[in-house]
């Protein structure tokens, strides 16, 4: 059995070298040093079925150290998965299977997109999270939801401050099926892992409520083979296995940061293949001992447990119909079915803030909307997040749809992105609007990966007043925008809000980010859900023949109309449109679009207190705000910076001299 362990661990590692010399590009070193853990867990642990990647109670790895990337396709590749040895050898070259870092729904086999360093872990925690919520909300739900986690990291995760925020959270859910190996090679790009880090890992990991296992020799199968297992009995608390493996294993630079993101070339690679492992063979040999060991362990093993799984999942159909029709439906994350149709009737001339507006729709939706969970980064009570209905999840009651994040904005984010990754559940996080900053990262990666990630965004201009220019969002809302495959929609009241909670929640492939007032809007007579789901439509039409298009946002739509209407008072008469989402509105027909905004871009005027940048692809002429705010009560912040319906007015008299 050994022989056929350390065959299967030099090809694995030869693989590597291979693919990245012919890309003459990629990062051997951890690949290597940590062969011996993923070819233990995929030979002895991991269950799934490279016939069916997608098969929800699969168990999930996530390559938190993407830059690894070399060896994960060289594991799937021989765990049966649709992954060619031709597309090993098109490794981070244009439009292959084989990208420098692994990508969701691109590569069969991989569970997540990873790369940026400790996304990979908080994504892993929203997997596990997960796992746990959906087995709770359904009757006898082990028997249709029961998996582990895995993750591999190196020191650079342990080093981002994200991989801290989501271990504290793992930790404090005790989510028990989560496993993390860390590849303690004590090595970073810039040589010794000493030049920059010297915490203790393991009372770190302690204090943050984990068990931690220790491997002290990382080439010792048996040894990272007993640790899984023993992980796997863990009843409170997730798993750190701490893995010594030396970096680059077997090139003469082994050890130094020369091999971390370097070819080995064909001389070293030759050196350690040959003279280290033992392999000499043609580049991309694999043995057919190798091929049929891996068809006698993971694929045997996997496709044991699907058959059984799907005998256990039909019985259990037998006898729970309709909530077994419900799991099916929600594997695809489509809510498409339980979304109502009709918005709601609104009370005339109400005045209601968005963000209540979003509370409000929220809780409506959740009414008929199954496992939508979610919650804020400790701010519930501000942006609207709690679910009236519904109790927190907590490690005694993993039923609970109410998820109290803490203050751990881009890990809530990024965990997000983990129970979308997962399915089966559908989510979302809320925060104010300036402290989207802090998870932009993880905003684009559910971008990236075509995740519908819901994102509410409250307290969305300089009208949050007192809190003053460090809470009032300026430029955030142009950085949101220019983030490809995200929805930005800023609805300009309650009605507008419950059409863009629809719009959210019926998406599939692409997030939504949902951008709220903390003061209270009026209801506009003419607004309408069918407007925000093209993007922009005339919200207020002109008497007879408009002179200038009024183009606005949220907040500000009711100040277009008020202007709209002094202006007429003065002879002028102009059209006001509004414009919940660019994005939509670009997907419309340039027939709607010109019919929307009817004048020439030197017509038009756009009109949003927050930054300028962007607009003048709609308007010539901008009213926003290009500066910090200031601290002062919401009234006198706004009057401080003009930004009123006079104003308005004025503007339009000198555009139209």
């Amino acid at each position: 059995m050994k022989d056929i362990q350390n065959l299967s661990i030099a090809t694995i590692r030869s693989l590597c070298i291979d693919m990245i010399n012919k890309a003459n590009s990629g990062h051997p070193g951890m690949a290597i040093g940590s062969a011996p853990i993923l070819y233990t867990l995929f030979t002895k642990h991991l269950v799934a079925n490279p016939k069916d990647p997608e098969w929800i109670n699969r168990d999930r790895f996530v390559l938190s150290a993407g830059h690894a990337s070399s060896l994960l396709y060289a594991m799937l590749h021989l765990s049966g998965y649709n992954l060619s040895l031709d597309d090993l050898k098109n490794f981070r070259q244009i439009d292959s299977l084989t990208p420098g870092h692994p990508e969701y729904h691109w590569t069969e086999g991989v569970d997540a997109t990873s790369g940026p360093l400790g996304q990979g872990i908080a994504q892993a925690v929203g997997m596990a999270l997960a796992e746990e919520s959906i087995a709770a909300n359904y009757t006898d739900g082990k028997k249709i939801m029961n998996h582990y986690t895995y993750v591999l990291c190196g020191d650079g995760c342990l080093q981002e401050g994200l991989s801290q925020e989501a271990i504290s959270f793992a930790g404090h859910q005790k989510l028990n099926k989560l496993i993390l190996f860390y590849d303690a090679n004590q090595v970073t790009l810039d040589g010794g892992l000493d030049l920059s880090f010297s915490e203790d890992v393991k009372t770190r990991f302690i204090a943050s409520g984990w068990d931690i296992l220790e491997v002290k020799d990382g080439n010792d199968v048996k040894a990272i083979d007993e640790a899984i297992t023993k992980a796997k009995k863990s009843k409170e608390k997730p798993t750190l296995i701490i893995v010594h493996t030396v970096i680059g294993y077997g090139s003469s630079k082994q050890g130094t940061s020369k091999v971390h993101g370097s070819p080995l070339g064909v001389e070293d690679g030759k050196h350690a293949k040959v003279d280290v492992y033992g392999f000499d063979h043609e580049d991309f040999y694999i043995p057919e001992e190798v091929k049929k060991h891996f068809q006698e362990t993971f694929i045997a093993r996997g496709e044991k447990a699907y058959n059984d799984y799907q005998k256990s999942f039909a019985e259990y159909k037998k006898n729970n119909e309709v909530e077994a029709a419900r799991f099916e439906t929600l594997k695809s994350l489509d809510l498409e079915k339980y979304i109502p149709e009709e918005l709601p009737d609104f009370v005339p001339n109400s005045q209601t803030s968005t963000r209540v507006a979003s509370g409000r729709a929220l809780n409506a939706y959740m009414l008929s909307v199954p496992m939508l969970v979610g919650g804020s980064a400790d701010v519930a009570g501000s942006v609207m997040t709690k679910l009236n209905e519904g109790v927190n999840f907590t490690p005694e009651h993993r039923d609970g749809h109410n998820i109290n994040w803490g203050i751990r904005e881009f890990a809530m984010g990024c965990m997000q992105n983990g129970m979308l990754l997962h399915g089966g559940i559908r989510s979302y996080v809320g925060c104010f609007a300036v402290f989207s900053d802090y998870m932009k990262p993880a905003l684009r990666m559910a971008a990236l990966s075509h995740l519908p990630g819901i994102y509410l965004f409250s307290h969305d201009s300089i009208a949050v007043g007192e809190d003053g220019p460090t809470h009032q969002p300026i430029e955030q809302l142009a950085m949101l925008r220019s983030i490809p495959n995200l929805r930005v929609i800023r609805p300009a009241d309650e009605r507008e809000t419950f059409a863009a909670w629809k719009l959210a929640l019926k998406s599939t492939k692409t997030p939504t980010a949902l951008i709220l007032s903390r003061q209270n809007l009026p209801l506009l007579e003419n607004s309408n859900g069918d407007g925000v789901s093209k993007g922009a439509y005339v919200v207020s039409q002109e008497k007879k023949t408009a002179q200038l298009v009024l183009i606005a946002t949220g907040s500000e739509v009711s100040l277009a109309i008020e202007a709209q209407q002094k202006l007429l008072e003065k002879g002028i008469d102009v059209r006001v449109v509004s414009m919940p989402s660019w994005e939509i509105f670009e997907e419309q027909s340039s027939d709607y679009q010109n019919e929307v905004l009817l004048l020439p871009r030197e017509k038009r005027v756009s009109v949003e207190m927050l930054s300028t940048f962007g607009w003048a692809k709609w308007a010539k002429y901008n009213m926003g705000i290009d500066t910090f705010g200031t601290s002062a009560p919401a009234k006198d912040a706004i009057k401080k910076f003009d930004f009123t319906s006079e104003h308005l007015v004025r503007m339009c008299e000198e555009i139209l001299k």
